[in-house]
Order: C-alpha cells, then structure tokens, then sequence
C-alpha cells in the first residue's frame, strides 16, 4: 500500500515543502514499499527526484541533486504494481509541466497508454501512474491553449484533472503540481484514502493523517471523485459536478508516535478493519472487457491449464488454512482433484507430480523458504507453478510460471489477518478462472459468483461494526482460560484451524482446531466444564451441514462446555444451544470463511490484550520464515 504527502506553504520558497515531505514519507514507512521519490515546485521550475529501495537511498539521491527552495510539494513511497521497484517506475512520474503521484490502480491503462503513445509521448516506465500523468498533462495543454494567457493555471489544472480521473476506471488517489502555478496542489481520489491537514499558512495531503501530524492535528475528509486545490494555506474543494463543497473536518486527538497505526492501538487492530479494502483490492481489475478473468502474470499455455489433472497447494501456516478454502471452491467449480501439502513436508516425501498437476504455491512475503523449496521440488518433476503472493518480485513470483498477486498491501503485525483474506479471496479468483477456461461453468455462473464476491468487503465491515465491541468483551471476559478448541464443518473446517492458530500465536495459550466430526472420534476427551468451544456453524440454507453441526454443539454442551456460536444471521436453531452467539452477514456457503474467520482474529487479539501480550509481535515468531 503506496504512502503518499504532499505539502503547500507561503509563496516565498524554502525548504519547508522538502522537511514536511521527509518526514511524512519517513512516517509512512510502516505501510511497506520499495522505492520512494519527490517533486518539488521551485523558482527554477520542477524538481524530480526518486529512487529505488529504502529512504535513505531518496536521501542520498536529494544530497546529490541539491533543489532549489520549494512552495510546494508532493511525495510518495512505492508498493510495486505494475513494474518492478526500480528508479524509473518509482513515483512521481513527470510529464510535460507536470508531475504526478498516484495510489492505486488504474484499470483501463492499456487503452489509455495507447491514446498516449499515439499523441507521440514517449513513455519511460511500466506504470500505469505515467500514462496518466500524460493523459493529464496532454488535456491540460489543450485546455492552457483554449483559455488564453490570462487564465489562472491553477484553475485550469482543476479542471483537467476533474476530465481525466473522471475518465479512469479503478481507484486512485492522484496528487499534481505544475511549474505554472507555484504553490498549488490538485488532487482527486476515488477509492482510495486521502486526507487533507490544515494547517496555519500552509496545507497538507496525506495517505492518511500520519503524513503530516507532525505538524498539524486538524484534518478533513476527501469524498469520492472530489477535486481538492491547495494554494498556500488555502483549501478548496470540489464534487465531480464542479460544485464546491465544504468537507467535514476533525482533530485528530493521538500523537505522532501513535500515527503511523493510523490511530489504532496496534498494527493488528488496523489491518483487522484493512480487510475490507484487502479483499476489495485483490478483485479490483481482475475482469476484462470481454467479462473474463485475467490474472497478474500468466506464463502458462491455455491448453496446458486445461489439461490439468490434479492440483497440489504447497503453504505453510495460515496460508495453507486459504489453500483449504481453495480445495472446497477449487474441487466444487471445477471438478479437479485438490492436495494441500505443508510445503516443509512436500518435497521430503516423494510426492506424485507430473506435467499435468498445477502446484499452487501461496506466500504472504513471497521469500517463505520452505514454500520456494517445494516450488523448486515441483518445477523439477515438470509441473507448472502459480504463485499467489502479496510482494511484486518477490523469489516465489521471480520463480513460478504465473502469478496471482493478493493487493493487500503490506502487513506489518506478525499474525496474519489481512493477508489471509486476500490469499483466500485470490484463491476464489483462480478457481473461477479455471472453471471459465476449462469450461465448467457458464459466464454467467461466472458473472454471479463474481458478484457475491464483490459484496464481501461491505458485509466484512458491517460485521467489524456491530460484533467488534462485543467480541472485545468477550475476549476480556475469558483471559483466564488456557484452553480453547474450534470446530468447523466442510469450510468451517480450515476456519476452525486458522482460529485456533492465532489464538496459540497471540495469547499462548493451547487452543486446537478440529474437523467437527472427528469430535467424537477422540477430542471430546478434551471437553471439561467451562470449556470454550468456538463453533462455526453452517447456514440453514444447507440442512443437512448445518444440523450436524448443530449436533456437535449439543455433544460439548452436555459435556460442560461453554459454547460461543458464529452463526448466520436469522439462523435460531443455534440459539437454544449456544451461551453465546456471534452474528455475521449471509453469504454463500463457499465464501463463508471471509466473514466467519474475522470475530475469530477479533477475539485472539482481545484475549491477547487482556493478558497484556504484544501483539504485534508474539514471543518466537516471525513475519517472513526465510529458513528451511
């Protein structure tokens, strides 16, 4: 997830545009990125400087080039998308008189870039960021001409900038300055965070507010398709209809230090309620004109996709919970056989893979060794590999054959939260794919479990909204407790496992995760008075699932357990049986471990809170296992 500040002050030049830029960027570091730039307005016109890799080295680079004194300013740290981290993809992007940072992705860039390079811009990155800085700068020439000499170029910027995100598809938030209009900012979001930070005689723009608390508390909101001008100290805002507007405005009431969780208690808490724009932006510009699917990086040949006989999920961890949300939906929509192999365990035991098994390699880091060495291990028996990972370039994306990328953004906090949603949301895409290219599902099959999907970020943070504060209690209520198990049915299944996982990763304490029929087959030894049990119950609209999960409540009720249901909302068949009852959104059967698994990542950090644990960084453990 891109950072991104920008600043304008007084009309006389200094360096204050430069100092709040660093700063902002250096505070911004926690979202992750791989390269970093500047662009400032001086009297001696634009100053770009960028690159590639960490701050220290956009530093350097600033040492060597020396800019003039500045009225203004924008900034960015880069999570590359499209292209890889290099100097030349690193953001801003100049083009004509204007430079631009953009946060996002801009979906119809190829038609665009085409309109570009047929205007005879000659274009120097991967980007989609540059072909809209000359989609921009191309109107706003046309525009400076049709309006004479006398026009304010700051004015004219606005409108340009109105036109032509009015014309991009996707999400963005998209910063511009121009050698013209000294002291001017102008921006537009849509989907995508922007923030706006008053300030005395000076302005600020931010990803969010920790781009600028350190110099101001006061903030105000950016809408959707809202063009906002900076000039100086002054602040305008205006609707997609050219209307100003007067947005609402806040103060921010924790400190800088406390800034870079956007104002959450931990990096867990705020990227928990990330989730809804995790999965929102793993589906985002995944669906072509002609309403098919495209993944990232496809170096597999068709036919050999559509020959495919067997499927092998190579993860670790929470991964390999997503790779069993995969078996289900995988198996379901496309009648292929699906393994899901721990990746230590996968190349040590002489697995059967041949040309027609499709190994599914998925990593949160991208580097996770055990999971290269099975992709290796596999590629070496003549298998292609897809890789679902969250980090562009990474050495399982460098390695593998096609690449899913999950646009989560970087996840910060040790245990997984966010990412494990994107994983099982890119999951669901790839399955859908499958069935679209082999043919075992129509396109509008297609179509409609595509629109389920987009769905699922509003149900998310409707269940954050009104089961958080409960879950919280509940978690506090219960942190004396040392043991814990889960059970789950069909997807409820890896649910339960990933549930269980973080209550061991957070809090410390034994919790287990079992398949709900196996309770009978041993487990319910474990069952004593007092016992919390989580139950993931299936939706009534599934009645045989559903009634015998019902009857595995029962078993540990009558044992002395105490039951904490997540059931379906409407569902009242749990609630006779059932000491507490967590409501999440309907949804379809196979998309249910997105909703079911967030109260069970809610409460794990709740209890670890009570028990006064770190945590964001649990005992022993670490983000990226980069050992065999």
């Amino acid at each position: 997830m891109c950072g991104i500040v920008g600043h304008t002050g007084p009309l006389t030049a200094s360096d204050r545009s430069l100092t709040v830029l660093m700063d902002g960027l250096s505070r911004l570091e926690y979202r992750g990125y791989d390269s970093a730039g500047v662009a400032l307005v001086t009297g001696e016109g634009l100053a770009v400087v960028k690159a590639a890799g960490k701050l220290e080295n956009l530093r350097e680079a600033l040492d060597a080039a020396d800019p003039a004194p500045a009225t203004a300013g924008i900034g960015h740290t880069r999570w590359a998308t499209h292209g890889g981290p290099t100097t030349a993809n690193a953001h801003p992007h100049r083009a004509g008189r204007l430079a631009v940072v953009h946060n996002g992705i801009i979906e119809n860039f190829r038609a665009l870039r085409a309109e570009v390079e047929a205007a005879g811009r000659t274009l120097l990155s991967s980007t989609d960021t540059e072909v809209a800085a000359h989609v921009l700068d191309l109107d706003y020439a046309r525009r400076l001409d049709e309006a004479g000499p006398d026009a304010d170029p700051a004015d004219v910027l606005v409108e340009s900038v109105r036109a032509v995100t009015a014309r991009l598809e996707g999400a963005f938030a998209l910063l511009a300055v121009t050698e013209l209009a000294p002291g001017t900012i102008v921006a537009a979001r849509r989907s995508s965070p922007l923030v706006i930070g008053l300030g005395e005689g000076e302005a600020f723009l931010g990803s969010d507010v920790a781009a600028f608390v350190s110099f101001t508390r006061r903030a105000a909101e950016v809408d959707d398709d809202q063009v906002v001008l900076l000039r100086g100290g002054q602040v305008t805002v205006w609707d997609a209809d050219g209307t100003r507007v007067e947005p609402r405005t806040w103060e921010v009431t924790w400190d800088a230090s406390a800034a870079v969780k956007g104002g959450y208690e931990t990096f867990m808490d705020k990227e928990i309620h990330e989730q809804p724009a995790a999965v929102a932006d793993t589906l985002r510009g995944r669906v072509d004109e002609r309403g098919e699917i495209q993944l990232d990086e496809m170096r597999i040949d068709p036919a050999v996709l559509r020959s495919v006989d067997k499927i092998i999920v190579v993860a670790c961890g929470t991964a390999s919970y997503a790779g069993h949300v995969a078996k289900y939906a995988i198996e379901h929509w496309c009648r292929v056989p699906v393994e899901i192999e721990l990746a230590h365990e996968f190349r040590y035991r002489d697995p059967v893979v041949s040309e027609k098994t499709l190994t599914v390699a998925i990593s949160q880091s991208g580097e996770t060794m055990d999971t290269i060495q099975a992709v290796r291990h596999a590629r070496e028996q003549g298998s292609k590999v897809l890789a679902i990972v969250n980090t562009y370039g990474s050495t399982i994306a460098r390695e593998a054959d096609a690449v899913l990328y999950t646009h989560a953004g970087p996840e910060v906090a040790v245990a997984s939260t966010k990412a494990f949603l994107a994983q099982i949301t890119a999951c669901y895409l790839l399955g859908l794919y499958l069935a679209q290219l082999r043919g075992n599902k129509w396109p509008d099959e297609v179509a409609d479990y595509l629109a389920n999907l987009a769905l699922m970020p509003g149900k998310i943070q409707d269940l954050l909204d009104g089961q958080e504060e409960r879950l919280r209690a509940l978690g506090a209520e219960l942190a004396d407790r040392t043991s814990f198990l889960f059970l789950g049915r069909h997807v409820g299944y890896p649910v339960a496992l990933e549930g269980a996982l973080k209550l061991k990763e957070l809090a410390y304490v034994h919790a287990e995760g079992f398949a709900a029929g196996e309770l009978k087959h041993g487990p319910i030894a474990l069952v004593e008075e007092g016992l919390p049990v989580f139950v993931i119950v299936p939706t009534p609209r599934r009645p045989v699932l559903h009634d015998k999960v019902i009857s595995n409540i029962q078993e540990v009720r009558a044992r002395g357990a105490r039951t904490i249901v997540i059931a379906e909302e409407g569902d009242r068949a749990v609630e006779s049986f059932a000491d507490d009852v967590i409501r999440v959104p309907q949804t379809p059967t196979l998309m249910w471990p997105l909703l079911t698994v967030v109260p069970l990542q809610v409460f794990a950090a709740a209890l670890a809170r009570a028990k006064g644990l770190d945590i964001d960084q649990p005992r022993n453990l670490a983000k990226s296992v980069t050992v065999e």
